[in-house]
């Protein structure tokens, strides 16, 4: 049995506010108890907690879930510190020290905030702390709309440099199909590669109090084990599940870690926004997926996005097939100007010697890289 020395837990919306859609303070108080128990255990923990929404709902008196961006952020502003409170507290009983840690896309997403929040965390844990983590609701527009904190655990895993990431959902985990649905469905207990059958297992999200789902749980998997970290996904309502876990009992569905990808090439494959598109011809993907290659000039047969030297853009391959994404080398229009050309031509159209649109080091493939 693995001895886990850092783990990342995620505690969904459906878990700490049930289906009432009110704070359920006693499985908050058991998330607590276990997190302290890890600790004492000799084991790092960073707690990544929705809720924000809900707490804030239940100190407001609303019933529903606003739906206008403006009210979730208002919503949000007034639950956030209640949250943390909780936690604050409950831990303390404990005897344990939280500290929060709010993080938006624009943190995962640009490098220096990335290495300080590393850093903060990392001297966190040496400090006996619990980081409690969030998106930064009340500012992030986008982490409203389109974001959900599974995706952020599975970034954080790799940013806090964790050995295991535990996703607590309402049910025990994947299944062969949906079991509310389908009687006969029965429980994956380990999944070794997380592939489009999988995907296609997971759903779409179904609750209405949350913005995630299995699905986003399955893709927060596949986040962290490129990034070595094995991730499970288990039934948060469960008694003693985090112990169960750190015991090496079978619960839920196991995913193993994959091949490691560096911690920059994973930042870049995972945490950056993407400005744009690049489609390459069958030769190019070749030798960037199987050869370990730049990706040139000559290899790019369109150009989509406004985009600058520095940024992260996806790579396209024939049938219109993601293969990955690096940081170009390049600005959109001189990329434009430059796409098909060889190498050594590029100096004729820009008049300055001519590089890879993407070099090697700053270039992930989606299906593994070193």
């Amino acid at each position: 049995m693995k001895r886990y020395e850092r783990i990342v837990i995620k505690v969904g919306t459906t878990i700490i506010a049930g289906e009432s859609g009110r704070i359920d303070r006693d499985r908050a108080r058991s998330l607590a108890e276990q997190v302290a128990s890890a600790r004492r255990r000799g084991v790092d923990v960073a707690l990544v907690s929705s809720g924000a929404i809900a707490a804030g709902m239940e100190k407001l008196g609303m019933g529903a879930r606003p739906e206008d961006v403006e009210t979730l952020q208002a919503v949000a502003a007034v639950g956030q510190g209640l949250l943390l409170r909780m936690y604050t507290d409950m831990l303390g009983d404990c005897g344990v020290t939280a500290g929060q840690l709010l993080l938006t896309q624009h943190d995962m997403t640009h490098r220096q905030q990335y290495l300080n929040a590393r850093r903060t965390m990392g001297r966190l844990f040496a400090m006996g702390v619990v980081p409690v983590i969030n998106e930064n609701d009340t500012v992030a527009t986008e982490e409203i709309t389109f974001g959900d904190n599974d995706t952020l655990a599975a970034l954080v895993a790799s940013l806090a440099d964790a050995d295991l990431l535990v996703l607590l959902t309402d049910t025990e985990g994947l299944y062969t199909a949906n079991p509310r649905e389908h009687q006969d469905a029965t429980l994956l207990d380990r999944v070794e590669c997380i592939t489009g059958d999988i995907e296609s297992l997971a759903g779409e999200p179904g609750s209405e109090l949350s913005s995630g789902g299995m699905y986003s749980k399955v893709q927060a998997a596949k986040v962290a084990v490129t990034s070595g970290v094995p991730t499970v996904i288990a039934d948060g309502r469960k008694t003693g599940i985090v112990s169960d876990i750190l015991d090496g009992k079978p619960v839920g569905t196991y995913f193993p870690a994959s091949r490691r990808v560096r911690s920059k090439k994973h930042w870049i494959g995972y945490a950056r926004r993407t400005r744009g598109r690049l489609s390459v011809d069958g030769g190019a993907a070749k030798a960037v997926e199987d050869e370990g290659g730049s990706l040139l000039p000559a290899g790019v047969v369109e150009v989509e996005g406004e985009f600058g030297v520095g940024d992260c853009v996806d790579i396209i391959g024939p049938g219109d097939r993601p293969i990955g994404r690096g940081l170009t080398s390049y600005g959109a229009g001189e990329a434009r100007r430059i796409m098909g050309l060889r190498t050594g031509e590029v100096s004729d159209v820009l008049g300055e010697e001519g590089c890879e649109i993407i070099h090697r080091d700053v270039l992930v493939v989606f299906d593994g890289d070193d």
